[in-house]
């Protein structure tokens, strides 16, 4: 039977290769519609959660997932040799960049390495991972031509990028819009077929790969540099004695040519602080420098600096010296609502305070420890049992399960990053 006949009936059997963020949400929108999947990771420890049904994915209803493992539709695995009995494959591994700043292609490499060693005829292959322009063509294609197969008639290549946006209560993997670039016109339509069969969402092919790959990046790119713009202004305007806030939403009033961003302690997240450089390395190799995307990656990475700035700023003001104020961080997660602590702002605030000889307690309800990259240290969060000893409680993350008149009312001093207080009239809120 052929892959396209699998496909209309919902015979073909679907690989997720790589069951994180990205592939363990796909891998239940995948099997939610009737298909057999089969994830294969490298940790043997979320293999074995998968196939007892347990969830480790914030976005991913536990009864759900637990019902379609019992069904049968969802199983894991750490044995690539499986991979020989797959019609379709999607690839959904990290992406990280290495201490350069440079893209870190190792996890691509090797999955791909792994699924060519298995991959039978008539087999669509998606990658997903964001990554930069040319990555589907310039490492995945050749290792499965390596193997004597022709893109194009003997397997089917293309580039989808994920659009995952943790904790979004409205847009989840099913319902987004779907970008998808094939290697042939084949590639295409197989992988129309097969998004169209999943997703209850449009499906936009575009015309290669590499404008798929690109997309992701500009995506991500714009929200940086708005970000940035942000960020930037909020500095400009903290020394004219001008509120950042209030100028945004009076910005906002218009109903064209404006779209509000606005500024935080810093940003965090795997796509935001990371794909931009994924662009800025490749247009290297064309003797191109993307000034104005590495700028924004400066005003953003500066944030947490100005935050523990003003805080220093207003602690002085209060006859208090940073080095002896007792801080609390509220909220660890890089944004509301959800788990994640990858590239969060709390890790270098925490460590720039620690320079400055304070070691800031941290209460988050979503973490209950984590280990800072920059100093390794781990940190566990701590109770709210004790607010009141804190001299100055800054608020990183604006979880909205936190009872924020409660937490003005019954703290000395807040320094409010994300105008998550805001309507809340208290002399004791200093708002960024």
């Amino acid at each position: 039977m052929k892959l396209s006949e699998k496909i209309n009936k919902k015979d073909a059997q679907v690989a997720v290769v790589g069951l994180g963020y990205v592939g363990l949400p796909m891998a239940v929108a995948v099997a939610r519609k009737g298909y057999q999947v089969l994830g294969f990771d490298i940790q043997q420890k979320r293999t074995d959660m998968v196939n007892r049904g347990e969830n480790y994915i914030g976005d991913i209803d536990d009864d759900e997932l637990m019902k379609l493992v019992k069904d049968g539709k969802l199983k894991a695995t750490t044995d690539y040799s499986l991979i020989k009995n797959m019609d379709i494959i999607m690839v959904a591994v990290p992406t990280p960049l290495d201490k350069f700043k440079q893209p870190d292609s190792s996890y691509v490499i090797s999955s791909t390495k792994s699924i060519a060693q298995h991959i039978k005829s008539d087999t669509l292959l998606v990658l997903e991972s964001t990554t930069y322009p040319g990555t589907t063509r310039e490492i995945v294609a050749p290792e499965l031509e390596s193997r004597g197969y022709t893109i194009g008639k003997d397997i089917y290549l293309a580039f989808s990028p994920e659009r995952v946006d943790p904790g979004n209560k409205d847009y989840k993997t099913s319902n987004t819009p779907k970008i998808v670039g094939g290697m042939t016109k084949m590639c295409n339509d197989l992988s129309k077929l097969f998004y169209e069969s999943i997703l209850d969402a449009e499906i936009f092919m575009v015309s290669s790969p590499e404008v798929a790959e690109m997309e992701k990046i500009y995506e991500n790119t714009f929200r940086n540099i708005n970000i940035a713009l942000a960020n930037e202004m909020t500095i400009l305007c903290e020394k004219m004695g001008i509120d950042i806030r209030a100028v945004i939403e009076a910005a906002s009033t218009k109903p064209y040519g404006f779209m509000p961003f606005y500024p935080g302690p810093g940003i965090g997240g795997h796509c935001i602080p990371l794909d931009p450089f994924y662009l800025t390395w490749k247009a290297r190799e064309f003797n191109y420098h993307t000034r104005l995307i590495e700028l924004a990656g400066e005003i953003n990475n500066a944030m947490p600096e100005f935050v523990v700035s003003k805080a220093a700023n207003i602690l002085n003001k209060k006859g208090m010296a940073i080095s002896r104020a007792k801080i609390l961080l509220l909220g660890a997660a890089y944004k509301k609502d959800i788990d994640d602590i990858r590239e969060s702002p709390i890790e270098m605030i925490t460590s720039i305070l620690e320079k400055n000889g304070t070691s800031p307690d941290y209460h988050d309800p979503y973490i209950d420890c984590y280990v800072n990259e920059f100093n390794h240290k781990t940190y566990k969060s701590v109770s709210l049992d004790q607010l009141e000893q804190y001299d100055l409680v800054i608020i990183v993350t604006d979880h909205s399960c936190f009872d924020y008149n409660d937490l003005v009312t019954r703290s000395q001093l807040i320094l409010d990053t994300r105008l998550a207080t805001n309507g809340i009239r208290k002399e004791n809120i200093v708002r960024m």
